[in-house]
């Protein structure tokens, strides 16, 4: 059997966590190694929750929010920015390939975006390898 990276994907509970939602009730394919979790904000999504997805053995992390300026928090996403530049640095400290990581913004109407993007993720990291058997 195939290997299947592990994909963690923190979704925004206005906007990805509902595109995700609507991807599911209309049927859109998209992997089943993808992890749901939600957030009330991405701008909530703190660099040690991350690193704590790949201490417990994720392969790759997505941080998925609001479109700037639709944000339910008015600066939300904007904060989600700044901490996962500070995330990128902190991984790549530890040896983990950035390209590991990933946010994107996605909103509640965009239920194709979001499975298009768990497909070219999971993808991405699929390339890359296993996280634990030195595919940094």
């Amino acid at each position: 059997m195939d290997w299947g990276p592990n994909i963690v994907a923190f979704c925004c509970n206005w906007c990805a966590y509902a595109g995700a939602d609507l991807a599911g009730v209309t049927r859109m394919q998209y992997p089943s190694n993808v992890k749901i979790v939600r957030v009330m904000c991405s701008g909530r999504v703190e660099p040690s929750m991350v690193l704590r997805c790949f201490q417990n053995g994720a392969d790759g992390v997505m941080v998925l929010g609001c479109h700037i300026g639709d944000c339910h928090y008015q600066i939300g996403n904007r904060n989600a920015e700044k901490r996962f530049q500070d995330t990128q640095m902190l991984v790549e400290r530890m040896g983990i390939s950035p390209d590991r990581l990933l946010l994107r913004w996605i909103s509640a109407a965009e239920g194709a975006l979001f499975a298009q993007t768990c497909r070219d993720f999971t993808e991405k990291v699929r390339r890359l390898g296993p996280l634990e058997a030195g595919g940094r």
